[in-house]
């Protein structure tokens, strides 16, 4: 996957809109003003991508014995949060997978009106 597959993937979901809260390098797609993603643009510019992902705590500990590419999320909550690197043994399909899964906790973490004006 590169930035711009990552980029349009994420902002093709309802009500997503992206930001630079951090720094001017650190990409974060929200949703209701929610994180579900972030990563680094200068780590897309040196051919190390990654990105951090929420995810539910047991699904998070599954994927990371599954995969060497999948590791605690780097300055994030550990229990919630995986990094994923990009191209390396997680696919594009399953990566695509994990984003849903970061967008869905979020989204299902908003309040019912919230959700509802997201939707329309």
């Amino acid at each position: 996957m590169n930035l711009e597959e990552y980029y349009e993937y994420c902002l093709s979901k309802k009500g997503v809109t992206e930001h630079f809260p951090f720094d001017q390098d650190t990409l974060v797609f929200k949703v209701g003003g929610k994180m579900f993603a972030l990563s680094s643009l200068k780590q897309w510019e040196l051919g190390q991508p990654s990105v951090n992902l929420k995810c539910d705590p047991d699904q998070a500990k599954e994927w990371r014995l599954q995969f060497e590419a999948v590791q605690p999320g780097f300055h994030m909550n550990k229990k919630h949060w995986n990094t994923v690197a990009i191209n390396k043994d997680v696919s594009d399909v399953l990566l695509k997978e994990m984003i849903d899964c970061s967008y869905e906790l979020v989204f299902a973490s908003l309040s019912k009106k919230l959700q509802s004006e997201l939707k329309d």
